[in-house]
């Protein structure tokens, strides 16, 4: 059974700032460059808004959605904070109702 001060502590590293955003290592982690999965979503996203055939556009939308599901599941596997993996989380479960839905 856990003591008062584990719980304790516990719950205000939850409720801490900086627990969200920092790393193991304690680096603030709120932005770092666009790994390459986030590059690719960012130019199909520049290409779809480009003028396109449907088939076109359809690949580019393809390609678009499968990088950023792969970007998601990067997050939440390799996440440097909490935050990070949590936004991956829940960009990886919109994604997945956007494709069960579709």
């Amino acid at each position: 059974m856990p003591s008062s001060t584990t719980t304790g502590r516990s719950t205000s590293r939850l409720t801490s700032m900086s627990w969200w955003f920092r790393s193991a290592d304690g680096r603030l982690t709120l932005w770092q460059p666009p790994n390459p999965a986030l590059c690719v979503w960012i130019a199909a996203a520049a290409l779809g808004m480009l003028p396109l055939s449907a088939a076109h556009a359809d690949a580019v939308g393809g390609v678009r959605r499968g990088a950023l599901l792969v970007w998601a599941l990067d997050e939440v596997v390799r996440g440097a904070s909490p935050f990070r993996r949590l936004l991956g989380a829940v960009v990886l479960a919109a994604q997945l109702v956007s494709l069960a839905i579709s």
